[in-house]
């Protein structure tokens, strides 16, 4: 890996934590809060990909891990990985990967609305592992905890939409994902060059029809 990769794996991250220290922000209609921590999780996967953001994701559980107070609220410790809503964290990286691999599959025609549906599987991809583990911590019924996410889904919206905004402007200005390689494609565009000197390794092998041979026989078949 690239020192240059590691740089961004090391900004995502700290990006993260720092999301994680600005206060949640209320949501009267609904009666729920929400945080901005999630969106540093969002914009590693579709700013650096699919593997460079789910290991900076990894690396924010290292540091919740290690005690260090970079969750929403100023939380951390080994607590906060093994409490109800662990399943969300370990989430992140998860989140970023699939995130990161919708644009690296859509990178050559990315626009706002492919990079919106791609923040918006990996914003939602969280509660799959989040609301399992929930039930299960809580002992709650899985039909009751299934549900309860809906509430955040607004939150995770305008997150989603600002992730995709800042994808789009990024891939114009400075991308840093590079396009996924269609294999047929560069198959259908390889020179012609390259068929002939296939045909003419046939010919040396002796595995080619070709009229050289049709007119060697010609000659060693007797007049009639």
């Amino acid at each position: 890996m690239r020192s240059k990769d590691i740089a961004l794996i090391a900004l995502f991250a700290a990006l993260t934590c720092v999301l994680g220290l600005t206060p949640v922000i209320p949501l009267p209609v609904l009666g729920v809060t929400f945080s901005l921590q999630t969106l540093g999780m969002i914009l590693a996967g579709v700013v650096l990909g699919a593997k460079r953001g789910a290991l900076a994701m990894l690396l924010v559980i290292v540091l919740v891990a290690i005690g260090l107070p970079v969750l929403t609220g100023g939380q951390g410790g080994i607590a906060k990985l093994v409490g109800p809503t662990a399943g969300f964290v370990w989430s992140w990286p998860i989140g970023a990967l699939i995130a990161g691999g919708l644009v690296e599959r859509w990178w050559a025609h990315l626009n706002l609305a492919k990079a919106l549906v791609a923040a918006l599987l990996g914003s939602l991809s969280l509660y799959v592992l989040g609301q399992v583990w929930l039930a299960w911590s809580l002992h709650i019924p899985a039909s009751v905890a299934s549900w309860s996410w809906l509430v955040y889904v607004p939150g995770d919206l305008v997150k989603s939409i600002v992730a995709a905004l800042v994808a789009v402007t990024v891939k114009k200005a400075y991308p840093l994902i590079t396009a996924r390689r269609d294999t047929t494609s560069a198959d259908a565009a390889k020179p012609q060059g390259d068929t002939a000197s296939s045909d003419t390794d046939q010919l040396w092998s002796g595995t080619a029809s070709t009229p050289v041979t049709v007119a060697a026989n010609a000659e060693s078949s007797p007049a009639s």
